[in-house]
């Protein structure tokens, strides 16, 4: 049997290739994935370790939560380095100045930084072991005035040593000559530094002399880390956080971890939809190649093998499959690994492809997943084979279960899909985001389940309608080709559910995008009524210099700044709320439109009070005129009085629940050291808006991280960031495309072989091959259009329970994207058309002899 089944597997390996293929794609997804992650983390490691002080003396962590940035740099006094310098076991003490908020800009007032959201970072000069990066050509920054940069911003900047630079900072704008460029030791985590004296950067980048952003500590020799941190602690008291050179490595990789989370749930949702899609066409090659081999598989059954060998034998072929595709995914997925490695390169973040980790668990879970994937695809074709009667394999009848009632399927269909319905319907009937999205998540996998159960019910109603005018249009060849799509229902049912997946997911998501971006759209009409908003691309905080440009632009009336703090309140019903305030001054009714169910603008934001959202406050009982304590950054305690409850019924960014919002004197009072987020404006009577904005550019022209936009530059914003979600949503389609096509191309070949005496007895006959081309295609577009009607049909379904959940967010707008919805229809039949040309072509080319004769 084993000898048998070998030479099985090799006789059909160019069967088995395509559906090798989605087993090498889903494989790749996964090894790359994590090869990548393994590299980075490595790397970063290593970069962590060698740069980390024995013990860091920071700021205390006030446990408020700063979604929003509020441009707050958190410091110590830098006096704190001399006392902690007398403790014993101390070698030596650094103060540490590093400030992200800033950008810099060079002569030609263009920014120096990273385009690609990596920061830009200011930090105070001084000779250590531990620096990342060590002066290779001119000499350290003496004194305000003078910098260091790191080597790779020159390089990309076209920046040297004498060029002068502007640092737009806090504290104000200065200007620093390139005195000497820096060299990274290690990796360069992709940010552009830029280094000070440490009196100047204390200065200009903290506004306060006696300030720091930490204090670096190094041990003496034969003092542990551990023992150092605890005889500092025992100094200074329980006012800053100390941490160790380990845990300072592992905060920061931490922090690390959320980039590489992205990317690492990014590639693991190809790698399922590759799997997911990748199934049914194992489930599809394998069923036919057992139909195909009905008399070998009863001639075996006849010597004697019974029913644990055959199925044993087909389980084999399926696990040589997948080990074939395990072994050629896996080289694919180093081969994915180093390509994103090479674009991290482009994107500043200098990985090495040559200290790529390989790390133990990469082999043993790909292989895990390629030989899983298709021992699980193959187990029901298996035991189909099994239960073959010799007599009637030997007879050459039709498989057995191929002509079996569709019953079970039908309950089995109807009792899941009915459950799906009812997680759907409680989705959009739940009041909390929370259960919303659980059910949401619930319903989808069980009517994805239903749907792919039920498929070859469905077939034989769908087709009819689908393939309706094929006679009409196509005469005999169009009728033909129905009834080969029609022919066997589970076999149409199980390649159409692979294009299924893929259109499913995209119509869900394509759906919820929609929405989301007309419900923006109506909040900005409803709610923005400034001409213009000042603002940075990055919603990052600017310096006052900006607000005063505004202020000082000709033709600008109200102006109105915003900011933002963390905070905690604790409610009426006693508990305690952490979120994000936002602050206005007074003019906030002529820029921004807010509705109010208790209160006005005037008592909200009075001196010591602050408004909130109309179902918040009654979830918590608070009513206009409580006092609330509250908490803000550096443990700052207050008592806000509520002046005012509105009803905006509008979406809240992340991090700001209750729609919490003050005056800015009292939001300064309590974080004095914060930046401004936004600046509206509306143009004075006499000034037209475009005006008005050629001015404010004008006036901006020194700031180039903030850009002047009115509603329609607001919109635009928005559906950039949500087109980001739209790319994932096509490159998933992508993929999804190219497995189905390579399902239908194996059903439509394998189809083919089975019905090769058919075709010759059709050609025969009189069938001209170009008719038999156009018989096969038309197969292939009807299947390819059934696939896509399911999927839309799925998709629009998720789609719709997705905006309830969005709705709970206050993204109340609904909306389908039919273009994208007739795309998809077109998309289909050219994919039907395309996967045609091979086994059409194929067909075409058989003996019309050898065909007849063919057993």
């Amino acid at each position: 049997m084993l000898k048998a089944t070998l030479r099985s597997f090799l006789a059909h390996k160019g069967r088995l290739a395509l559906s090798a293929l989605a087993v090498i794609l889903s494989v790749a997804f996964v090894a790359g994935s994590l090869i990548f992650s393994d590299t980075v983390n490595r790397t970063f490691d290593r970069l962590f370790a060698s740069t980390s002080a024995d013990v860091a003396v920071s700021p205390k962590d006030d446990g408020l939560d700063e979604s929003l940035p509020t441009g707050r740099t958190p410091t110590l006094p830098a006096r704190v380095a001399r006392q902690v310098a007398k403790v014993d076991g101390v070698a030596a003490t650094y103060v540490d100045v590093s400030v992200e908020n800033l950008t810099v800009v060079d002569s030609d007032n263009e920014p120096v930084g990273p385009t690609t959201g990596a920061p830009t970072v200011a930090v105070n000069w001084y000779e250590s072991e531990r620096s990342p990066v060590e002066l290779t050509s001119g000499h350290a920054p003496r004194g305000p005035g003078q910098a260091l940069i790191d080597a790779d911003t020159a390089d990309k900047r076209d920046v040297g040593i004498g060029d002068t630079l502007r640092v737009l900072a806090a504290p104000g704008s200065f200007e620093v000559k390139v005195v000497g460029i820096a060299t990274f030791r290690t990796t360069n985590p992709g940010a552009a530094l830029v280094f000070l004296d440490t009196r100047a950067a204390q200065t200009a980048l903290l506004g306060d002399e006696d300030a720091a952003t930490s204090i670096a500590v190094d041990a003496a020799p034969g003092v542990s880390d551990a023992e150092l941190k605890r005889r500092i602690a025992a100094e200074l008291g329980p006012a800053y956080e100390l941490k160790t050179a380990d845990e300072q490595a592992e905060s920061a990789a931490a922090e690390l971890g959320g980039f590489l989370d992205v990317v690492k749930y990014v590639m693991l949702g190809f790698a399922g939809v590759a799997v997911l899609v990748g199934v049914f066409l194992i489930v599809n090659t394998f069923s036919m190649l057992i139909a195909q081999r009905t008399r070998e598989l009863g001639l075996l059954r006849a010597l004697g093998a019974d029913r644990r060998q055959v199925r044993r034998s087909v389980l084999i072929e399926a696990v040589l499959l997948g080990v074939v595709g395990a072994t050629l995914g896996l080289g694919a997925g180093i081969g994915l690994a180093v390509a994103l490695i090479e674009l991290m390169g482009l994107l500043g973040m200098n990985l090495k492809s040559t200290e790529m980790v390989i790390g133990w668990p990469t082999p043993v879970v790909s292989y895990a997943v390629g030989v899983g994937v298709t021992f699980v695809a193959a187990y029901l074709p298996a035991r189909r084979a099994a239960r073959v009667s010799p007599m009637a394999a030997l007879a050459d009848a039709e498989i057995a279960g191929v002509g079996r009632p569709l019953r079970l399927r039908a309950v089995v269909g109807a009792v899941v899909g009915a459950a799906g319905v009812l997680a759907l319907v409680g989705c959009a009937a739940a009041d909390r985001t929370a259960t919303s999205a659980s059910l949401l998540g619930l319903g989808v996998v069980l009517t994805l389940v239903a749907t792919v159960v039920a498929g070859p019910l469905l077939v034989r109603p769908v087709i009819r309608v689908l393939g309706g005018a094929f006679p009409a249009v196509f005469g005999s060849v169009g009728r033909m080709s129905q009834r080969n799509a029609l022919r066997n229902p589970r076999r149409t049912g199980a390649t159409a559910a692979a294009l299924m997946v893929g259109l499913a997911l995209v119509g869900g998501l394509s759906v919820a995008s929609a929405s989301m971006t007309k419900s923006f759209d109506e909040q900005i009409d409803k709610t923005l009524g400034a001409d213009f908003v000042v603002q940075s691309g990055s919603w990052l905080p600017f310096p006052a210099e900006v607000t005063a440009a505004v202020r000082d632009t000709e033709g600008a009336d109200t102006v109105v700044r915003n900011r933002f703090t963390p905070l905690e309140l604790r409610m009426p019903d006693g508990r305690t709320v952490k979120s994000t305030a936002a602050g206005y001054e007074k003019g906030l009714d002529e820029v921004v439109n807010v509705t109010y169910a208790e209160g006005d603008t005037a008592r909200a934001l009075a001196a010591g009070h602050i408004a909130m959202d109309k179902g918040f406050a009654e979830d918590h009982g608070v009513r206009v005129g409580a006092v609330l304590p509250a908490r803000f950054p550096k443990g700052r305690a207050a008592e806000l009085t509520v002046g005012a409850l509105t009803d905006q019924d509008t979406a809240e960014a992340p991090g700001m629940s209750g729609g919490l919002f003050m005056g800015v004197g009292t939001l300064e009072k309590y974080v004095p050291d914060g930046q401004d987020t936004a600046v509206y404006v509306n143009a004075a009577e006499g000034t037209g808006a475009e005006t008005l904005r050629d001015r404010l550019d004008a006036a901006l022209d020194p700031f180039p991280q903030v850009q002047v936009r009115d509603q329609a530059d607001y919109k635009k914003l928005i559906r950039e960031q949500i087109a980001v979600m739209l790319y994932l949503v096509y490159a998933l389609l992508g993929l999804a495309i190219i497995i189905a096509v390579l399902g239908v191309v194996n059903t439509l070949a394998l189809s083919v072989v089975e019905r090769t005496r058919e075709i010759g007895l059709l050609r025969a006959i009189g069938l001209a091959r170009r008719q038999l081309r156009r018989m096969i295609r038309l197969e292939s577009v009807v299947i390819a259009v059934f696939g896509a009607v399911l999927g839309i049909a799925l998709g629009l379904v998720w789609g719709v329970s997705t905006q309830q959940v969005l709705a709970l967010q206050g993204l109340k707008a609904f909306a389908v994207p039919w273009s994208t919805v007739v795309a998809v229809v077109v998309g289909s039949v050219v994919v039907g058309i395309v996967a045609a040309l091979l086994p059409a072509l194929r067909a075409s080319r058989m003996n019309v002899l050898e065909a007849i004769a063919h057993e």
